[in-house]
């Protein structure tokens, strides 16, 4: 079953392999999906993935958002005939470096067909959470909010939209969202000094998109923030005037396990304010999803979602790389690299 021209739907699913199976190709063309996020095991080398990301196109015939975790350090799911990036935590050793890595990363990604990668990182390192640590660039938030600027900035002068995650912040929890549901019991007053300095900076310069933590933050809601109308419509959008995309982080994570089977996960989510939920290593879920999801396509939505497109004004990796930019990029970047691991 073909769609020409569909909007942007509000799932973000995956695939399995190098290729599209048939399958998968009619998850992609259904009216409900708006994204696919490729993984590690998706990437064999550049021309692969240009391939790949063209047939995910004409899968689609209409919008589609293809997206990856391409953040550097251990975070960087694309990794041969790509620069290798270093943590982000390293930047402060060097902070002009911040805005050559983030146009770098952006630039190879988007030669390859690669929409947006799920950066920056604003969640503050408060020595607590090893899922975030050298992901996160301090343990400060002004220096964050600085540095992730600087990144984000590289970014958009690739072409690329940022997304800032995990709204309102991570850090300050030990256990991973991944296999548990983290509890932060700090009060808002406390969070709002902190953690959510950056978030705020970023917004008011523009940021195009957020991604939500799944923490259960127990002084503000007795809901996970990925399912929290507090916030996302109350903080998030009328508080901090956010007017970008808001991303759930991956439902499959048992962070989000509390809020039901995987329909009511996307759901909730989606009432919540959620403009796009990911859907990741369970196609069984994620078809599930698709086939019984009902919720209106929202205008706001589709606009803001539109506004996550790559500019792709480079086509093919190897041509980027005969740039003097890309190689002057390059050069600094790896020998930042070396003397940085």
């Amino acid at each position: 079953m073909t769609h020409s021209n569909l909007p942007f739907g509000p799932v973000m699913l995956d695939i399995a392999g190098l290729t599209l199976e048939p399958c998968e190709k009619e998850m992609i063309a259904h009216p409900n999906t708006g994204g696919v996020i490729l993984f590690a095991r998706n990437y064999e080398d550049p021309a692969q993935l240009a391939t790949l990301t063209n047939a995910i196109r004409a899968a689609r015939q209409g919008d589609i958002l293809i997206a990856v975790d391409q953040e550097g350090g251990r975070v960087q799911r694309f990794q041969t005939d790509f620069t290798r990036l270093p943590a982000v935590k390293r930047f402060q050793n060097e902070p002009e470096m911040a805005e050559v890595a983030g146009w770098l990363m952006a630039s190879e990604l988007l030669a390859t067909g690669v929409d947006i990668s799920f950066a920056p990182v604003l969640d503050i390192d408060c020595g607590i959470s090893t899922v975030i640590g050298d992901r996160s660039f301090s343990n400060d938030a002004t220096t964050t909010a600085h540095l992730a600027s600087d990144f984000r900035q590289g970014m958009r002068r690739a072409g690329m939209a940022a997304t800032g995650k995990h709204f309102p912040g991570h850090g300050a929890v030990a256990l991973d969202s991944h296999t548990d549901l983290p509890i932060d019991e700090r009060d808002l007053t406390e969070i709002r000094q902190k953690d959510l300095l950056p978030f705020k900076q970023l917004i008011a310069k523009g940021l195009e998109a957020i991604m939500l933590a799944h923490v259960l933050y127990t002084q503000v809601d007795f809901k996970p923030a990925g399912f929290s109308h507090v916030w996302i419509q109350t903080i998030l959008r009328q508080e901090l005037g956010f007017e970008g995309v808001v991303f759930s982080d991956d439902l499959s994570m048992e962070g989000a396990a509390g809020a039901g089977n995987f329909i009511e996960r996307a759901t909730l989510s989606l009432e919540a304010g959620c403009d796009m939920v990911l859907i990741c290593n369970n196609p069984k879920a994620a078809q599930q999803v698709l086939e019984h999801l009902k919720m209106p396509s929202r205008a706001a939505s589709q606009k803001r979602l539109q506004k996550m497109l790559g500019q792709f004004s480079i086509k093919g990796l190897h041509a980027l790389q005969s740039t003097a930019q890309w190689q002057k990029a390059a050069w600094l970047v790896n020998d930042f690299y070396q003397r940085n691991r």
